[in-house]
């Protein structure tokens, strides 16, 4: 194997190979982390209907749950490059396509924080429904309102117990970035492809790229295993009760 090629001046667009290597790395982490941002807001605020007894509120989101999840996310990467622009008012589709700085860059990021939304708000679900009935009436009889018992009980115990699975979404929203080359977006993947067709080194390329990707999810894979050991309930097992 021989590296030696990053250090070669790029075919195009100047530079060297690495520097198209480190920009890659950039924008994955760009579209990564924005989405992640949309991803955990949109599927906190979800996750939390979900469990609510009002019908008009919990049906919404189970049904942008079971949408959003249920189809492929190349296809809705498509969707919000190809179809949002063509749908909205011709001013605004013309700003999306033509005015708006890196269409494909804030589509990826958008198709990316939508999808993992939905899964996100599972997790929400899943960490809140855990905690026993019984911590819930405590709560509330103690002349607490239901919103005051969401915002003290129910999310932060519960956010405590799912973060294992948020951090696993954490890690897919990551490598799922790579779907945002077949809309044009030069993430990490993307670059490597562009490097391999003009040097010809297969090989090494996406041998450097499998490298950076285990790199980083290792990385958040330790930090979030440090969060987790100093902010889980000890003995907590929910019962969903």
């Amino acid at each position: 194997m021989d590296f030696s090629f990053l250090s070669q001046p790029a075919f195009s667009g100047g530079g060297t190979y690495l520097d198209w290597v480190i920009s890659g790395i950039k924008w994955t982490l760009l579209v990564s982390i924005l989405a992640w941002i949309i991803a955990f807001t949109i599927g906190s605020v979800l996750g939390v209907l979900r469990t609510t007894r009002v019908a008009w509120l919990r049906t919404p989101a189970t049904a942008y749950v079971e949408l959003f999840r249920n189809v492929p996310l190349l296809v809705q990467m498509f969707i919000w490059y190809f179809v949002v622009p063509e749908i909205l008012p011709k001013a605004l589709g013309t700003w999306m396509k033509q005015g708006m700085p890196m269409p494909e860059f804030w589509s990826a990021v958008l198709a990316l924080g939508f999808y993992t939304a939905s899964r996100v708000a599972e997790q929400v679900r899943s960490g809140i429904q855990s905690i026993p009935a019984g911590q819930t009436q405590a709560a509330l009889a103690t002349g607490l309102t239901m919103p005051q018992v969401y915002r003290h009980l129910l999310l932060p115990m519960g956010y405590r117990i799912v973060i294992p699975p948020l951090t696993s979404e954490f890690l897919t929203i990551f490598k799922n970035s790579s779907v945002a080359l077949t809309i044009g977006v030069l993430e990490m993947t993307a670059q490597a492809r562009t490097i391999s067709e003009y040097t010809f080194r297969t090989f090494e390329i996406f041998s450097l790229a499998t490298v950076v990707y285990v790199l980083i999810t290792l990385a958040v894979t330790v930090l979030m295993e440090f969060v987790e050991r100093h902010v889980r309930v000890p003995g907590y097992i929910g019962t969903g009760k």
